[in-house]
């Protein structure tokens, strides 16, 4: 590091008497070097804090392997994409055949829900129960009213029926509620007509939907049949000319078979094979050899050239015995020299180990003391000046 110098300027001047006078001036030193001066050491600090700091300290970054693993990366991530992909299409075709049983299951509901509807209006009304007069809300309706008029002979002194205080308006005031009823009931009426005129024009609506859904389905079993028949009635033909053709190749084949077995007939009748001719058996290979199926046996002077041959034969082959056990007698011998030598070989070979392990531990004994000494000398000479704090303090104090 290089430190800042002070700029000191001499003056030599002259004086009365001619003698030169020396004169020290103390000048400010020059402010663009202390500048630099410091803008070096601050750098200096800087360098010290990233390369002494470990954990902001980067040496070098492995780039091959930064580059493999982007690419195993991007491998993951487009193997998860296909993956998620494949689960989307498979959770798009689960909720496809859901919405078709949801809305089969929807169907069938509504098919009931009618049927149900259709029966109890048909088989179960409310006035064909055995127990509807104890719930039937006309019941008072249909009773006959406990005072009929002024003069019902039911209505004595103890029927409570005549009391001061009459409401003598009871015809009109019945009157206007019964009318209001009416107009009630009419309106009520009416509503459920329109309702029942909704939902008919519904089911109306939905009828002929299925209608014309049934209708394309039979549209679409027809087609189909007719495809089928067409392609039957393809095969059909195709079969049928396959099986006039077949039929025709057999009778040829028939018809040549029997030209060819007439013919062979012929030639066994007319050959030489039934009128055993000798000289049928020879092979056109040489006249050693003959045709068996041709061949009426063999004469005397070959049977007694075979026999002599039988003889020399085995003749060859006692000799070939007799050899063959001097030779695994030679050989017996043979192997028994072999394992003696091996023997002697074996005591030598286990002779000179001893003598080397004992060479090897007599030069491991001097090799364990050399190294003894060596220590020794190490510990009482060399390693008697042990480094002190002041030693280790002068390393890392400068990052060049």
């Amino acid at each position: 590091m290089v430190e800042s110098v002070p700029m000191v300027t001499i003056c030599c001047a002259q004086d009365s008497r001619g003698t030169a006078a020396m004169y020290k001036l103390d000048l400010p030193a020059d402010p663009k070097g202390a500048a630099a001066i410091e803008r070096r050491r601050n750098m200096e600090q800087q360098r010290q804090s990233r390369i002494f700091n470990a954990k902001v300290r980067t040496i070098g970054v492995d780039v091959p392997m930064l580059e493999r693993q982007m690419e195993e990366r991007k491998a993951m991530e487009r193997l998860e994409r296909a993956r998620d992909q494949a689960f989307d299409a498979d959770r798009q075709r689960c909720d496809k055949i859901a919405m078709m049983l949801e809305q089969r299951e929807s169907q069938i509901a509504r098919d009931l829900d009618k049927a149900v509807l259709k029966f109890r209006e048909q088989h179960q009304q409310p006035g064909t129960r055995r127990e509807y007069d104890l719930y039937d809300p006309d019941a008072l309706k249909k009773e006959r009213p406990a005072r009929v008029g002024d003069h019902d002979p039911r209505c004595g002194p103890a029927s409570l029926q005549k009391l001061a205080g009459e409401d003598l308006s009871e015809k009109e005031r019945r009157k206007l509620q019964t009318e209001l009823s009416r107009k009630w009931l009419s309106e009520q009426k009416e509503e459920r007509k329109r309702s029942e005129v909704q939902k008919k024009y519904a089911d109306e609506l939905y009828d002929k939907k299925r209608v014309e859904l049934d209708e394309r389905a039979l549209h679409l079993t027809k087609m189909e049949e007719e495809c089928l028949k067409a392609v039957n009635m393809a095969v059909t033909n195709i079969n049928q000319a396959l099986a006039m053709e077949s039929s025709e190749r057999r009778k040829l084949e028939k018809q040549q078979e029997e030209e060819n077995n007439f013919a062979e007939i012929y030639n066994h009748l007319t050959g030489d094979m039934l009128t055993e001719n000798p000289a049928m058996a020879t092979s056109c290979y040489g006249p050693h050899r003959v045709v068996p199926d041709r061949w009426k046996g063999m004469s005397p002077e070959q049977l007694k050239s075979i026999l002599e041959i039988q003889e020399q034969q085995q003749q060859e082959k006692q000799r070939l015995k007799e050899e063959k056990k001097q030779e695994e007698v030679e050989w017996d011998r043979q192997r028994m020299l072999a394992a003696r030598a091996a023997m002697t070989l074996e005591q030598q070979e286990e002779e000179l180990n001893r003598e080397i392990r004992k060479r090897v531990d007599q030069y491991n004994q001097q090799l364990s003391r050399e190294q003894r000494a060596h220590l020794e000398y190490l510990e009482k000479v060399v390693y008697t000046n042990n480094p002190t704090a002041h030693y280790h303090s002068q390393f890392n104090t400068t990052s060049r």
